[in-house]
């Protein structure tokens, strides 16, 4: 069994020490440690992978063991099993294509996840091409007098469906203040990187208008200051004078599924720690 612990504190000396002692107490082998630490907030920052090779540790018995050292470290840290797949909520609205290209790379294996449900603004018939299989679809109409009875019903269904990750795969509506609350940290969302420059209808030929050179997106977790949350992932394209409105969507629409991938791979591998306004993320 291999599990993943990530943590954060501030920065002092002997936290790995600490930490590589318990582990090795414990019957524990790093497999892949990471570590940064940041002068700005002098916040130390860590991600490690072990496996238990002695002993019938299980996670509730290293968690608790763990607990004493967190606390003296005064850490936000979170233990889990690397191969556990974690339940996510894909929220989507007209455009479809980041939709398609997560259940794809969950039925390839690539992203280790079940999705818990898929929840829509707009009817099934909307998505009657798309293969959903047995995942259950929920029609979440919304005008802006119903919003209030619309993020009520979505909040029942993120709890009773156990959802751990939501992720706002070109949902078109904003969350209000207090779901982005309730969702910090665990709610993904993917958007042209244009802001703000570019903002409302067809940012895209907004930007051809003006000649741009680069077009890219951005992942990032969705706070209450709205598409400036820490920022997880992201990814550029240069163009040029020859693409068209349409090549800029046709490319841009590229971008923003393998962003958002990107991103919702890291954070379900436990990659993302959050760093006030910006993340510390662990790659390969």
């Amino acid at each position: 069994m291999a599990l993943i612990l990530t943590l954060s504190c501030l920065d002092r000396p002997g936290i790995v020490a600490d930490v590589s002692r318990f582990l090795a107490d414990m019957g524990c082998n790093i497999l892949d440690t990471q570590q940064f630490n940041e002068a700005e907030s002098q916040r130390f920052f860590m991600r490690l992978v072990f496996a238990v090779i002695e002993g019938e540790q299980d996670i509730a018995a290293l968690s608790a063991g763990f607990e004493p050292i967190a606390m003296k470290w005064a850490m936000n840290w979170a233990l889990r099993d690397r191969d556990e797949k974690r339940r996510v909520m894909l929220l989507v609205s007209k455009f479809d294509h980041c939709l398609v290209d997560l259940l794809y790379r969950m039925r390839i294996g690539e992203l280790r996840m079940t999705v818990s449900a898929i929840v829509s603004n707009h009817g099934r018939e909307h998505f009657e091409k798309i293969d959903f299989g047995d995942i259950p679809f929920h029609h979440l109409p919304v005008t802006r007098e119903t919003k209030l009875e619309q993020e009520t019903e979505l909040w029942q269904l993120i709890k009773s469906t156990e959802t751990e990750v939501v992720v706002l795969a070109r949902y078109m509506q904003i969350l209000s203040d207090s779901m982005s609350a309730r969702l910090h940290g665990r709610c993904i969302n993917i958007h042209h990187s244009f802001l703000p420059g570019f903002k409302g209808a067809k940012p895209y030929h907004q930007a051809h208008m003006r000649g741009v050179k680069l077009i890219g997106a951005t992942a990032h977790y969705a706070t209450p200051d709205l598409d400036e949350g820490p920022i997880i992932e992201q990814d550029v394209e240069r163009i040029s004078h020859h693409d068209t409105p349409e090549d800029l969507v046709r490319k841009g629409r590229d971008i923003e599924r393998r962003v958002l991938a990107r991103a919702l791979q890291y954070h379900l591998e436990g990659r993302v720690l959050i760093n006030g306004k910006k993340t510390v993320t662990f790659k390969d």
